[in-house]
């Protein structure tokens, strides 16, 4: 009986090896691709003016506070208990203010991120169907994103990067 099992189990595994020995597996280096990318460069470009515009905005809010606080500092003594309490709570809430304008802007979901996200939406479709078709075209089953963390791969090949095959699916041509 222990011998019809050791053949059970060895004919199992072979059942199982084979095809997991004919996938191809393949990775790319996402990174790379977008840095090559002309479309991702103007897209950059176009976010740096943006959030320098909004960091303008917020030092300029921020520059404000500092020169209400400065005025207070030295009128302090000319106001009455009433007087500088007002003035401190108008600087409280332009702190405040500035405060939520960071958070709207530059905050998690805010409005930095999401222009990012919605003009590399259309960029990144085009290079996952780039990557779908070279996938395809190449049979393989799997293809690792390089970029995406040193958890994701630990050892590389060279011989199945493709990610030059996605910048040809994308039509860029090596510049180097």
């Amino acid at each position: 009986m222990n011998k019809f099992l050791k053949i059970v189990l060895l004919l199992l595994l072979s059942l199982t090896a084979g095809p997991l020995a004919a996938q191809k597996f393949g990775y790319i280096d996402s990174e790379y691709i977008l840095n090559r990318h002309p479309d991702y460069k103007i897209i950059q470009g176009e976010l740096q003016k943006l959030s320098a515009e909004w960091k303008k905005e917020a030092q300029s809010l921020d520059q404000e506070i500092k020169d209400l606080s400065t005025q207070l500092k030295a009128e302090e003594v000319l106001l009455t208990e009433e007087m500088y309490q007002k003035r401190l709570e108008e600087i409280k809430a332009k702190q405040k203010a500035s405060q939520e304008y960071n958070s709207r802007i530059f905050g998690i979901n805010g409005m930095y991120y999401q222009k990012q996200a919605e003009l590399l939406q259309p960029l990144q479709s085009k290079i996952y169907d780039a990557i779908e078709r070279v996938s395809r075209r190449n049979n393989l089953a799997v293809l690792f994103d390089k970029a995406a963390g040193p958890s994701a791969i630990i050892y590389t090949d060279p011989r199945h990067d493709y990610s030059e095959f996605v910048l040809d699916e994308l039509g860029i041509e090596d510049n180097n």
